[in-house]
């Protein structure tokens, strides 16, 4: 009975996560370029089990990774001439503060006050000899990313794209960094959209469903702990009326 209740209750323990994983997608449907974040769940075998630590002794060892799903949004027309789409696999080469390279499918730029085109959170977007200045003339972006300004070549953006994209690692919304031991490539085959913003690859319908579901399965095994604990409970009680 007690290895009973400690199953229903290690079986709560993922649908906790889920719910937290669907909400931010569902937080994050309307931004520009997310990307949905899934959850992967494997109950360990016995031998398995033995060298993979859990955080408590009553827990079912289970691997639980959360990864995310590249696949690409819809393509939403704007007429803003700073706001790009990538059609196609690669990302948008962004620099962060410390100088560090950040990837993003998230197109939505503007112009900061020194001229360099920017994206919300102020990270400079990169063509392939540094951040890219467009003053304030008018913009013109190529299928191919060349960037000309009243006329004038200034800059090529940069697409990139990584070996496997399960490596990379999340940050913030929408920009993604890549380990130390991963080089981004140049990516090949993409064409960038002028006037467009890829949209989120959230499916508002099917994260509600999903979080529906979870939710009926975690309160099934919180009825099954509850059971079990009242079962338990009695037992007890017999047993002392007993002696």
């Amino acid at each position: 009975m007690i290895k009973g209740l400690y199953r229903s209750a290690s079986g709560m323990i993922p649908h906790v996560k889920m719910q937290e994983i669907t909400a931010n997608n569902l937080a994050n449907a309307s931004a520009p370029g997310f990307k949905r974040d899934m959850l992967f769940v494997k109950e360990l075998s016995k031998a398995q089990a033995k060298n993979y630590p859990t955080k408590s002794d009553w827990e079912t060892p289970m691997i639980d990774q959360v990864y995310t799903d590249y696949d690409q949004g819809m393509l939403d027309k704007t007429e803003n001439p700073l706001d790009l789409a990538i059609e196609g696999d690669g990302f948008f080469s962004l620099e962060l503060e410390d100088g560090a390279l950040a990837l993003s499918r998230n197109g939505s730029f503007t112009v900061d006050q020194s001229g360099y085109l920017v994206n919300s959170e102020g990270h400079r977007v990169l063509g392939d000899g540094g951040p890219i200045n467009v003053g304030q003339g008018e913009v013109s972006i190529s299928e191919t990313g060349q960037v000309e300004v009243d006329e004038s070549l200034v800059g090529n953006i940069r697409i990139v794209m990584v070996a496997d994209p399960k490596l990379l690692n999340k940050i913030g919304m929408t920009e993604f960094l890549a380990p130390e031991n991963v080089e981004p490539l140049s990516a090949k085959g993409f064409s960038i959209k002028q006037g467009y913003l890829e949209t989120s690859n959230v499916n508002v319908i099917k994260e509600m469903v999903n979080m529906v579901i979870s939710y009926r399965n975690f309160e099934s095994d919180a009825q099954a702990v509850k059971a079990q604990d009242e079962s338990l409970e009695k037992l007890i009680n017999n047993v002392g009326r007993s002696k």
